[in-house]
């Protein structure tokens, strides 16, 4: 996927401003910032959700997996209803069998299609969400703040079931992100965003390990530490 000075305005202000960037096929690319920066607003854009001017290439099926699970999912249908949202296109009797696939994909058992949203602990609400994002075959997917709702017993394994899916899948990801220690885990490469624009982009321990801009040495310093 490529994203070719692609702005996003609201009125006067300019959320994002002409960024260009591309989306490996296999590859995680982190997009970070602090909130206000753009990086939303530009994730969006990316998924059709508001107007931008700019071009977006080679992902015409774009799925977005958001920050709260609860609330991007019914609560009043059972867990195999929402994933075969999906499925749509396939037909009625073999959507049950692609639902249990799509379940196994995110580490989730069969029986899970059965029980409600409120049944299901955070972490299994976004392994839902992923699911269901899955079931629509995007060339590219969008996680935008998806463990910062979570507790940090389980943001782990949510992370690690990203990296899963880009080995197993070879599926490109946006990964929208404020944290970089959770960027420096699950991405390839990392992206900047400061004020609406691009700031730094490079594979992530080159970025992490040595920044070239004051903003993400601001960015690091912000990351919590472990006080011995």
């Amino acid at each position: 996927m490529h994203i070719d000075g692609l702005t996003v305005r609201f009125g006067a202000f300019t959320a994002v401003d002409s960024v260009t960037l591309e989306v490996p096929p296999g590859r995680i690319v982190g997009l970070v910032g602090e909130s206000g920066s753009g990086k939303s607003s530009l994730a969006k854009a990316v998924c059709g959700l508001v107007p931008h001017t700019g071009r977006v290439t080679g992902a015409s099926r774009v799925q977005m997996v958001f920050q709260d699970p609860y609330a991007s999912l019914d609560p009043r249908m059972r867990v195999g209803e929402s994933v075969a949202e999906a499925l749509l296109r396939m037909p009625r009797q073999a959507r049950a069998a692609e639902v249990e696939r799509l379940l196994g994909l995110v580490s989730l058992p069969a029986e899970a299609a059965g029980r409600y949203p409120r049944e299901l602990s955070g972490g299994q609400r976004q392994r839902v969400a992923i699911a269901r994002a899955l079931g629509a075959e995007p060339d590219l997917l969008v996680a935008d703040e998806i463990t910062s709702a979570l507790d940090v017993s389980v943001q782990g394994a949510v992370l690690n079931l990203v990296r899963s899916l880009r080995d197993r899948l070879g599926l490109p990801i946006l990964f929208i992100s404020h944290n970089l220690a959770v960027v420096r885990y699950v991405c390839d490469e990392v992206a900047v965003m400061h004020r609406g624009r691009l700031v730094e982009h490079g594979p992530t321990e080159d970025v992490v390990g040595s920044p070239g801009q004051d903003y993400t040495r601001t960015l690091l310093e912000a990351v919590p530490r472990l006080r011995r």
